[in-house]
Formats: structure tokens, sequence, C-alpha cells
């Protein structure tokens, strides 16, 4: 598997992707087209808070990783969180999931104190290659205020 930033070429790609994970029921509710073009313009704009990487196996995209990069004080320095990932369903179950993780693991290696992600109930198969990878479940409560 090939992994790269994500480039103007990948936006309708990952619009469609990122439209599919949000209505797959891996997430809480979907969002618009809108909202994801705005975070793709964010992202090729050079935004230091979020990054955009694609996974490509045999020349064909297989999925992608949306990262927003934030500071924590628990943590002891800045945080890689891992806002999306997704892998089309014709590549799921080839190890692509893993290989992206850690792809994210080695290029923040140094740079990140903790890298943190979430997962809705319902997902199983996500949690358990979260946990098989390390990472471990808090017992926080999340709340969020949208505007």
């Amino acid at each position: 598997m090939d992994i790269r930033k994500a480039a103007e070429k990948d936006r309708r790609q990952v619009i469609e992707m990122s439209g599919a994970l949000y209505r797959s029921g891996a997430t809480l509710h979907p969002i618009t087209d809108a909202q994801i073009s705005r975070t793709f313009d964010e992202v090729i704009g050079g935004s230091p808070f979020a990054s955009l990487y694609i996974a490509e196996q045999e020349g064909e995209t297989a999925g992608y990783a949306l990262l927003a990069h934030t500071y924590s004080n628990e943590a002891g320095g800045p945080v890689v969180w891992i806002e999306e990932i997704y892998i089309k369903p014709a590549f799921q179950g080839r190890g692509l999931g893993t290989q992206l993780l850690r792809f994210i693991e080695r290029e923040y290696d140094g740079r990140a104190m903790r890298f943190r992600l979430e997962t809705d109930h319902a997902n199983a198969g996500a949690k358990r290659l979260y946990e098989r990878l390390g990472y471990i479940a808090l017992a926080y409560d999340q709340l969020v205020k949208d505007r």
C-alpha cells in the first residue's frame, strides 16, 4: 500500500468516501458534502490544524485518514486526533487499516505524545483493530456544543 498527502485531484474521491463513512452507521449522524468540502479546502490550503492522507492499493484509491492536530496538557504535548479513517469495502479485510494506522504513528513519531480516536459502540470490528494496535478506551464522557 502507498500512502501520500491528499492533493486537489483527490477531492471527488474524498467527498465520496467521507460521505460513505458518515452514512455507514459507524458515526452518529451524516454530514453534508459542503462540510466535507470545507474540510478538504482547509487541508489543501495548508492548515496547521488538519492533515489528510490517501491510501492507495495497486494505483487505486483504497481509503483515507483525516487527522486533527492539537495540544494536550494531560498528554504532555501534541496530540494527533485520528478524526476519520476509512477503507473502501472492496479493500477491507486486507490489513490496510492496520497499515494506515501504523503509518500515522511512524509519521508523527517523536512529534506527537498521544494518538487519539473515537469509534461508535456499534463498530465492534474497528474497536478490535484499535485495541489490537494498543489503543485503550478512556473513561470520559465526550460532550460537544455545535454552532
